[in-house]
């Protein structure tokens, strides 16, 4: 199964599909710290990598809302979540632009909390994945959904570490597939990934 074997050999990292900005506001101006990530979670022979992270991070927009339904367990007001193999943050609002838009989003952390756990032991269902503002590189992700189908995505940020990707490289992007760096378009400074397998995300929002 060509999805199993590729769960088995192709590292597992973070990219923003559809970024938002979000701003830890206790978080110390001007630093950056190195995080250890596990690069496959089912293949501990691929290692670990350390992933830059600072005060202004990238997010999935749709891991924010402002007024969210019921079992929805990632960003919102007054709600706390995991940053993967990070810190524990807490949502506590959005700034938008003059169209309602929001243009980022706001929390504080739990510097207690480094590598996603807490010590006294307190829980959160919800865990979402990241990249650094500052560090991350642009892309373009081509998603094909079926032959005729395509969507491209110009904005995506992806953690540093792919700034070294070749074509054809293989990866697993954290809750959206497997994708596979396109060898005719890719140039130096321009990565183009085209998604080979999809996951299903576990929350669909309601219609």
């Amino acid at each position: 199964c060509i999805r199993e074997d590729l769960k088995a050999k192709a590292p597992r990292m973070m990219a923003i599909l559809d970024p938002v900005k979000l701003v830890i506001d206790n978080y110390p101006e001007g630093q950056t710290e190195m995080l250890p990530v596990v690069n496959n979670p089912e293949n501990e022979a691929l290692g670990s990598r350390e992933v830059p992270f600072g005060k202004e991070l990238y997010i999935e927009r749709e891991d924010f809302m402002e007024e969210p339904p019921k079992k929805y367990f990632r960003m919102f007001p007054g709600n706390e979540v995991r940053l993967m193999s990070a810190y524990f943050v807490k949502c506590t609002g959005c700034v938008k632009d003059e169209n309602g838009k929001v243009v980022e989003v706001h929390c504080t952390y739990d510097p207690e909390s480094r590598g996603g756990n807490s010590p006294d032991g307190r829980k959160v269902k919800g865990t979402i994945h990241w990249v650094s503002a500052e560090q991350s590189v642009k892309a373009q992700v081509r998603l094909y959904e079926n032959p005729n189908s395509l969507t491209t995505l110009t904005e995506c940020r992806l953690e540093p570490a792919f700034a070294q990707a070749q074509a054809y490289d293989r990866f697993q992007f954290v809750r959206q597939g497997f994708f596979c760096v396109d060898y005719k378009d890719t140039k130096p400074g321009e990565l183009v990934f085209n998604r080979i397998v999809s996951l299903k995300s576990s929350y669909v929002l309601p219609k």
